[in-house]
């Protein structure tokens, strides 16, 4: 059984929800990375999306695209986040980590080179957010080769028919997108939320995952009653443009034990 697989049967068998925080790797610059993913695990996060840097994020509102410009400006590379897994997996084997970002500099770098490395350092699922499954094949080929799950995107557009594809394509969980728009974006409506979650639930077995959106308590158990777990992105890495490192990472931590609690409140 996958780490993916296995964090969320426990969960499940615990009645609990998993708590997913997404980091953009080398932000606010690379000596940060490693000890915030620690500290976030402890804070109660299930499963971790890492961000690689990218110059051109098309799907990330401005938060997020401010932080791969201070990670790129800081030199982290796709290489570089992913030794950052290796570093991570030195004192942590359990805690799945989901590298999330754009097709081209895994293009430039090679499939092959690119799967074998992540896998090596302890990656156990990869969300590109421009490939759908459809282009996906021999990306795919390569990931299932080394045991990294593809995670995949479903949106409040997607039709029913296009739902039955992906989740066929998907492996880990699915990544469900609460809202139209980018990251940070704030007018979610839970309760069409549920609905949707509840409609994908009928065509898979996998976890869904819903991410975009959630920022606080009320928004996390609002989505928390219907999805197996919350993805939360931009309410964390808005404290590195606000704050100096160490308080933006006390206040990121915080955030996490607020929503895990929140979460958890909903036994």
């Amino acid at each position: 059984m996958s780490r993916i697989a296995a964090c969320f049967a426990t969960l499940k068998s615990n009645n609990r929800k998993a708590l997913i925080p997404y980091i953009m790797a080398g932000d606010p610059n690379p000596s940060v990375t490693v000890p915030l993913l620690h500290e976030i695990v402890k804070a109660g996060a299930d499963l971790i999306e890492l961000g690689l840097p990218f110059s051109d994020p098309m799907a990330d509102g401005p938060v997020i695209a401010l932080a791969a410009e201070r990670a790129l400006a800081g030199g982290t590379s796709t290489f570089h986040a992913i030794d950052m897994v290796a570093e991570f997996r030195k004192n942590d084997s359990t805690t799945p980590i989901v590298l999330m970002g754009y097709l081209n500099p895994i293009e430039i770098i090679g499939y092959e080179t690119f799967a074998a490395r992540a896998a090596a350092a302890g990656v156990d699922g990869l969300l590109m957010v421009d490939l759908p499954p459809e282009e996906a094949g021999e990306l795919d080929e390569v990931l299932a080769k080394h045991s990294i799950d593809p995670i995949f995107l479903l949106a409040p557009t997607t039709t029913d028919a296009r739902i039955e594809h992906v989740v066929k394509a998907a492996r880990g969980y699915v990544y469900y997108v609460s809202l139209k728009g980018v990251t940070g974006s704030s007018a979610l409506d839970t309760v069409e939320v549920a609905a949707r979650i509840n409609a994908i639930k009928q065509k898979t077995d996998l976890p869904i995952g819903v991410g975009f959106g959630i920022h606080d308590r009320q928004t996390a158990q609002a989505v928390g009653a219907a999805a197996d777990g919350v993805i939360v992105g931009t309410a964390l890495v808005r404290s590195f443009a606000e704050h100096d490192v160490a308080e933006a990472q006390s206040k990121i931590v915080a955030k996490i034990h607020e929503l895990r609690q929140a979460l958890d409140d909903l036994q």
